[in-house]
């Protein structure tokens, strides 16, 4: 039998300078290199240098998260009339999939270049019983770098028996570069609620308005304006850790709408975020604690990057009020999230 794919690294191009890495361990994005106003080209994800530290433990560093990004309680849910139990590997709940989530496992790669675009197409099928998720998952996922400097991730699964999938993208965005925190960038959502969460980062099942609240980015504002505010949903996010209720929610799978927009002063960066799926996790790495060394030896520590992740919401499975994430045989899953990069004058 075929061992898994050997470890490797991917380099994906446009004419207007951009750059991406991506190992096909975990479908990390090792690197993103995107010009500033003046043409200056920075790596703007953390991450390491070493394409072997992505095979130690770290907090997800670009990888491509499944079968279910975010937190499912207790690491239980029932579907089809059973009770599945999942790995517990955020304290007493379910987080990013596991303890061998899809950001840990090798995918085979195969390039998919055109005249106007670079790709890399990923695969992974996931078997029955994997992490505890019933049915084997077939999942493809391509990353494209168009020459309208838009980052495009498509993702497609099926199942042969009924089972759950929220798949989503983890890097931690810093368009100053590294070395700088994000408190500084502004931070467009067009989100009128958010989901107000427990002490273990588990949605209460509220959406409530983001009126008058910490986390209204309706208004572009900087993300370190209100992130210190004597708010109890900071205090347990320690910052910004929150799923954002979107509101121009696409009505197909094949539509994106622009949901955020990102904004490095200093360096003129832009990155807006289009995506299928109806919700963002805007969260803030208030976890890093300067104990991983990133690259150029620099120590990441809270603030250091910034993830906008697209995805249903967490918990879902035990949520009905909250979009569905079922998948059954017969269906096919598929969503699209792009980023797409610029400039201010």
């Amino acid at each position: 039998m075929a061992g898994p794919p050997p470890p490797r690294v991917f380099t994906l191009k446009n004419r207007a300078g951009l750059e991406i890495e991506i190992t096909n361990h975990g479908g990390i994005v090792t690197a993103l290199r995107v010009p500033d106003r003046n043409g200056e080209v920075e790596d703007v994800v953390l991450g390491f240098d070493a394409v072997e530290d992505y095979h130690g433990p770290h907090p997800y560093f670009g990888g491509l998260i499944g079968r279910f990004g975010n937190r499912i309680a207790r690491g239980r849910f029932s579907l089809a009339g059973r009770e599945h139990r999942l790995a517990c590997n955020d304290g007493v709940n379910h987080l990013h999939g596991g303890e061998r989530g899809f950001d840990k496992v090798a995918w085979s790669a195969e390039r998919k270049d055109a005249a106007d675009s670079s790709a890399l197409n990923l695969r992974y099928t996931s078997v029955d019983g994997e992490e505890g998720y019933p049915g084997t998952l077939a999942c493809e996922v391509v990353y494209t770098l168009t020459d309208c400097n838009e980052w495009r991730i498509d993702y497609k699964a099926t199942t042969d028996r009924p089972t759950i999938v929220n798949l989503t993208h983890h890097s931690y965005f810093n368009l100053a570069g590294g070395g700088r925190d994000v408190l500084a960038h502004t931070l467009f959502v067009d989100a009128d609620t958010f989901l107000p969460v427990d002490e273990g980062l588990i949605p209460t099942g509220e959406e409530r308005s983001v009126t008058g609240t910490p986390f209204d980015f309706r208004e572009p504002r900087a993300i370190g304006a209100r992130i210190d505010a004597a708010d109890p949903q900071l205090a347990r996010g320690r910052g910004y850790d929150h799923n954002l209720c979107l509101n121009r929610r696409s009505t197909d799978s094949s539509t994106p709408s622009l949901v955020a927009r990102l904004v490095e002063p200093r360096s003129g960066r832009v990155m807006e975020v289009l995506t299928t799926e109806p919700g963002l996790q805007v969260y803030t790495g208030g976890a890093l604690d300067g104990s991983i060394l990133g690259k150029e030896a620099k120590a990441c520590g809270r603030y250091a990057g910034l993830c906008l992740e697209t995805q249903h919401f967490p918990d879902s499975p035990n949520r009905p009020a909250f979009p569905s994430t079922r998948l059954d045989p017969g269906q096919v899953h598929r969503s699209i999230t792009i980023y797409r990069f610029g400039a201010t004058p």
